[in-house]
């Protein structure tokens, strides 16, 4: 999502060359680049202003540390305002001392309120918390079918018009008794998805303004589609005067967004942004790091974020294993594709490489398309093997990597290189062992 501006603001801050005290010339030319690139990334106008003040009133005669260049010192208050910005501190669902916690999702139709629905009854549910969805979206066709489809894959329970007894077209009674039923139930949770329009009019607006009266809800998080730019900002603005937001979920952020809304929205209603959706998949969520994605937009990784997204999707005993592996020297292709498969599940190579500080420089000469390219064929290789093979590779013999090659689509040049980069990779591993941790789980 902030691949042009972070290009952008990467070939600002190579222009401040140098050591020693920040000049007002440099300061002036690093911070007009710095604002047509945020105007380009669709960042609201009056944003961007209080936020090239800001960084003014910190930079000027902002004596540089004896290991930062002034480019780097920019870098550094740059960073911080980003981070400011956005919120300064994570913000997630804002749990009720006394259960259940209502939550209401709003937006504008096609933002993906549904889908965020149960991404977050999901996440919640893994937290340990006992969920309830609830289908008050009674004006879109198939709403209440998609919601139930959602529960059901997830096993979270959906209340609908017809669960709790009232007329089809009353989504206030729906959501009213749901959340009684939710207290009898002894749910911790209740999210409630809200019909939407094409755009924002008084008839949306009075029924969720019924809807918050009947529940009194301790969460008004609104959807937003990252790919609308400046409309989401003004949508946002309109919801928040007529609702009293508390926070934002920024939906399609994977997509070619230019950024401006994430670095907007926040700055224009005073409600954090909470979630971003990363895809489609019910995993497709994360928590919203103000600091992390400071870091991500000016090109500097997000090691935490990489971490924990690790521990989603290794469990302790892989981890167990593959280091038992590395430090006996037993590596196997089994286990060379396990890893292969785990790295797909946390977003695939591109994704991975992005959070690692340094990398999106290195994104272009490597080619991320090609690395993609490269994975699927190293799939497809070890898939054409016998169990025996890929636990063995020693035993693959001439005639054996002919038949793989027939089998994967491949040429026997292609297998001979796999195996010779698996065994410079066990190589490799087994000397990071020696010092009693790996790089995969370290």
């Amino acid at each position: 999502m902030f691949e042009v501006l972070t290009k952008k603001l990467e070939s600002v801050f190579k222009t401040l060359t140098g050591r020693g005290v920040l000049s007002e010339a440099h300061l002036t030319e690093a911070l007009k680049g710095i604002r047509i690139a945020l105007l380009e990334a669709d960042v609201h106008f009056s944003v961007v202003k209080s936020f090239i003040e800001a960084v003014r009133a910190k930079a000027i005669g902002k004596e540089v540390s004896e290991s930062l260049s002034p480019g780097q010192q920019v870098i550094k208050i740059v960073q911080a305002e980003l981070s400011v910005m956005m919120g300064a501190e994570s913000k997630g669902i804002t749990l009720a001392q006394i259960p259940p916690t209502v939550v209401l999702l709003v937006g504008l139709q096609g933002s993906g309120k549904t889908t965020t629905a149960g991404k977050l009854a999901r996440l919640y549910k893994i937290k340990g918390k006992r969920v309830m969805l609830v289908a008050a979206d009674l004006k879109r066709p198939a709403a209440v079918a998609q919601l139930q489809t959602l529960g059901r894959a997830i096993d979270v329970p959906v209340m609908t018009n017809d669960t709790v007894g009232v007329d089809a077209g009353d989504a206030v009674a729906v959501v009213k008794q749901a959340a009684a039923q939710a207290i009898r139930e002894d749910r911790d949770l209740v999210i409630v998805d809200t019909a939407g329009r094409v755009h924002v009019d008084d008839a949306l607006m009075e029924e969720l303004s019924r809807m918050k009266s009947a529940v009194s809800p301790h969460e008004i998080l609104l959807v937003a589609d990252a790919m609308t730019g400046q409309t989401a900002v003004s949508v946002a603005t309109v919801f928040h005067q007529r609702m009293g937001l508390t926070g934002i979920v920024l939906t399609k952020t994977e997509g070619d967004a230019r950024g401006g809304a994430v670095l907007s929205m926040r700055a224009v209603t005073g409600a954090p942004i909470k979630f971003i959706g990363t895809g489609e998949k019910p995993d497709a969520i994360e928590p919203f790091y103000p600091d992390r994605m400071a870091s991500r937009i000016l090109g500097m990784g997000d090691i935490l974020s990489l971490i924990e997204l690790a521990e989603q999707n290794y469990s302790k005993e892989q981890q167990k294993k593959t280091v038992q592996s590395v430090r006996s020297g037993q590596l196997t292709l089994e286990d060379f594709s396990l890893q292969i498969k785990q790295m797909k599940k946390m977003g695939g190579i591109e994704k991975i490489l992005a959070m690692i500080p340094g990398a999106p420089k290195m994104l272009p000469a490597m080619d991320s398309a090609s690395v993609e390219r490269e994975i699927k064929r190293t799939e497809a290789i070890i898939s054409s093997m016998t169990p025996h093979e890929r636990r063995n590779p020693a035993v693959l013999n001439g005639k054996r990597r002919q038949r793989i090659a027939k089998g994967s689509g491949t040429s026997v040049q292609d297998i001979n290189r796999l195996i010779k980069q698996f065994d410079d990779a066990k190589k490799m591993m087994k000397r990071f062992s020696g010092f009693g941790r790996t790089p995969l789980f370290s």
